[in-house]
């Protein structure tokens, strides 16, 4: 599995400055996706009123092996029904999840989210989210076939079946051998789609699902092919968006490959990372001088453009009074840019 740490050392005039890259504090900054979060269903009829029962009761496999079978029915309505109860079941009752792909609904659920049927498929994509938030049922699900299912309610599905398609395929793509696999499966292209034109949920849960991807190099490159760069410089650059750390986070996992510092660099991300290393949170300058200092590295270019956009003085101010690592990185970022411009430096230019 061809993976990138996050994390790297670097050695400048006999000097070492480890961990200059971004650790894991990128947890807090995204949402889990923690089940799907579409509304419930009217509990006056008396398959709600069931469904509540079985919820608060133990003695629920009866009832989920009736509604896996329904799930077979030639009748649109039936399956419905069942999907959103099953859905409705692993959503309110962790211990159902196990329960329910035991009683084998997994096959007839990822069958259902291939269904043209857009509201049959936004239960069917959504109950499988719910069941795979349960680990011991993540592998059942890919090995059943549901990614690319999956990844064609992501580009057709509705509004709901996007975002809850999104949040599966992360949950899935928390199994290593899965990210490759979701990668070849398309799911990139949509997923920066719902980053940039999805409503607030929306661009939380692609960026979250892009994170866990984009720890893959093949992924990276499929990421900035797919124009990811754009959304997330214009995050960035949103202070009022509560996007700034997310589409930071995953950029600080992207600029790690040659065609993503070309691509940042051609969207204007230069001057969006300096705003934000002299307005920006703690953590959100800590992000941001990582992510310039991997980007001038290896280019006497990129370090012009950074120098000339006056990083120089909140750097300065920053290695003075951020976190330890925010002054590491800082430091090392302000000798590189004073580094004399020699040959030796242009010649190393990317």
């Amino acid at each position: 599995m061809d993976t990138d740490s996050v994390q790297s050392g670097f050695t400048y005039m006999g000097r070492k400055f480890s961990n200059i890259s971004l650790k894991d504090d990128s947890s807090s900054a995204f949402s889990d996706c923690n089940s799907d979060r579409s509304g419930e269903f009217p509990t006056a009829s008396s398959e709600s009123r069931r469904l509540v029962l079985a919820c608060a009761s133990d003695n629920s496999v009866e009832l989920i092996s009736q509604l896996v079978s329904v799930l077979d029915s030639n009748n649109i309505d039936e399956q419905k029904q069942a999907a959103m109860e099953l859905r409705l079941l692993a959503k309110n009752k962790p211990e159902n999840r196990i329960k329910i792909a035991r009683a084998g609904a997994i096959k007839p659920l990822i069958s259902i989210i291939s269904s043209s049927d857009q509201q049959l498929q936004e239960y069917g994509v959504t109950a499988i989210l719910n069941l795979s938030l349960c680990d011991e049922n993540k592998e059942e699900i890919a090995y059943s076939g549901a990614i690319k299912p999956l990844v064609r309610a992501l580009k057709i599905g509705t509004s709901t079946a996007r975002e809850n398609a999104a949040c599966a395929l992360l949950r899935l793509s928390q199994m290593e051998e899965n990210k490759i696999a979701i990668g070849r499966s398309g799911a990139i292209p949509p997923l920066v789609n719902l980053l940039e034109n999805g409503n607030f949920r929306g661009k939380k849960d692609a960026c979250t699902a892009l994170y866990s991807l984009c720890s893959v190099k093949e992924n990276k490159i499929k990421a900035v092919q797919a124009g990811i760069m754009k959304p997330l410089v214009e995050m960035m650059a949103d202070f009022g968006s509560n996007m700034v750390d997310k589409s930071a986070f995953v950029l600080s996992l992207l600029v790690s490959v040659a065609e993503a510092r070309a691509a940042l660099v051609d969207e204007g991300g230069i001057p969006v990372l300096v705003e934000i290393v002299e307005v920006g949170t703690q953590r959100q300058k800590e992000i941001a001088v990582a992510i310039l200092l991997q980007l001038c590295e290896d280019s006497l270019a990129y370090r012009t453009m950074v120098a000339r956009e006056g990083a120089i003085p909140p750097l300065v101010s920053l290695s003075q009074t951020g976190t330890s690592r925010a002054k590491q990185k800082a430091e090392a970022l302000i000798e590189l840019l004073r580094q004399p411009r020699s040959t030796n430096a242009a010649a190393t230019d990317g």
